[in-house]
């Protein structure tokens, strides 16, 4: 059986619109979509506040170790916001959608074009919730 994946309230909304347009355009097709789509449905919802701190979440930027020995960072975002240049890879690419809802720790056997592979999530660096949260309080005290 899978792990538990976490998606937000926020995220879960936005990515299900991008799901339900591509979809729509596209009703033969592609078969990221359709992983994404899969994920979505099985995962936990939570509020922001309820979201622990090593969950990747969009506009999450992450350490991933790629099949135990590549070490790659990335910022995970919505189509429109890709840029190769800056390591920002789409929620609907293979990686983008293997990873969404994980945490720091999880190990993660995903398909990709080539084939099979193992992606281990090394660290959050950065999580927007989790940014908000801690700005808030600073701001309280």
């Amino acid at each position: 059986m899978a792990r538990k994946i976490f998606i937000t309230e926020t995220d879960l909304e936005r990515l299900n619109k991008t799901v339900d347009d591509l979809i729509k355009s596209a009703p033969d097709g592609r078969e990221y979509v359709r992983d994404l789509d899969r994920e979505l449905g099985r995962a936990a919802i939570v509020t922001n506040e309820d979201l622990p701190r090593d969950v990747i979440t969009m506009h999450s930027k992450v350490t991933l170790l790629m099949d135990g020995t590549e070490k790659e960072t990335i910022t995970l975002v919505y189509p429109n916001e890709i840029d190769p240049e800056e390591n920002r890879i789409s929620v609907l690419s293979p990686i983008g959608t293997a990873i969404l809802g994980y945490r720091e720790g999880d190990v993660i056997q995903w398909k990709v074009p080539s084939g099979t592979t193992q992606i281990i999530v090394d660290k959050v660096l950065y999580q927007p919730e989790s940014s908000l949260k801690e700005s808030g309080r600073k701001a309280a005290q």
